[in-house]
């Protein structure tokens, strides 16, 4: 877990604890955790399979223990947990998991259905991967992301490497569990974030959003499915503000 403690000490604001996506790890949220650490506490977690726990089998419910260790160990109470895209899911799992330690949730590329025919992308890369060799995914993946981002967006996650070998078991557990149903188990206030042109992974994001009371959508111009390498500034500030607007938890007397 990569872990930046907040300047501030301010009741008011809560921890944010970020969950990546398919292959990648804590590295993903480099330009974030650099962001927003003069007004958070903030951490970044490794799912299982990934990153430092890459030798770990995968499964939800240990990726719903390694998000809830993550906000106990920054210490500030209930947290903001953003995930995205397979931490979007894993994210849904702890929310079902530890409401009493979820504030707010923002969910990035992770407004898709898993069951049906909405799960067809996820099948296609989940059969696709394990064919391919390990290392020249990983070279591809280099180079594409060189060519496509600065490195001080992507340095991070190109040291760390890639979990091609989790992929099949992860997705295997994702699909077929989750759709719009699954914001019923959120206790907390919820933001949609995608990028503008991630059609496939927001195609659901209406469905989503009409689940839960408190639910609010957001796009991110120009930005496609890693919309924080795509706009990074912008996501920040979608995630700060989102933040900004949580009720504060009120004070308890032992603490006054």
């Amino acid at each position: 877990m990569r872990r930046a403690a907040g300047a501030t000490g301010a009741t008011d604001a809560p921890p944010i604890v970020f969950v990546h996506g398919t292959r990648f790890s804590a590295g993903q949220w480099s330009p974030q955790l650099a962001a927003l650490r003069d007004r958070f506490a903030v951490a970044a977690v490794d799912l299982p399979g990934h990153g430092a726990r890459s030798a770990q089998p995968w499964s939800l419910v240990a990726a719903a223990e390694i998000i809830a260790s993550a906000v106990d160990s920054l210490d500030r109470g209930p947290a903001l947990v953003v995930g995205h895209s397979l931490g979007g899911y894993a994210a849904l799992e702890f929310a079902r998991r530890h409401p009493d330690r979820l504030r707010g949730l923002v969910l990035a590329g992770a407004s898709a259905s898993t069951r049906g025919a909405w799960a067809t992308p996820y099948r296609v890369i989940a059969r696709l991967v394990p064919r391919l060799p390990a290392d020249r995914l990983a070279r591809w993946n280099d180079r594409a992301l060189r060519r496509l981002y600065p490195p001080e967006v992507v340095a991070a996650t190109i040291r760390s490497g890639y979990a091609f070998h989790t992929l099949p078991d992860a997705w295997g557990e994702v699909i077929g569990r989750f759709d719009a149903s699954a914001m019923r188990h959120v206790a907390a206030p919820v933001l949609i974030l995608n990028g503008e042109k991630d059609t496939v992974f927001r195609s659901g994001a209406a469905e989503f959003a009409r689940a839960h009371p408190q639910a609010r959508i957001e796009l991110i111009p120009g930005a496609r499915h890693l919309a924080n390498f795509d706009e990074p500034d912008a996501f920040t500030y979608a995630v700060r503000r989102f933040a900004g607007r949580l009720p504060v938890l009120p004070v308890s007397p032992e603490a006054a």
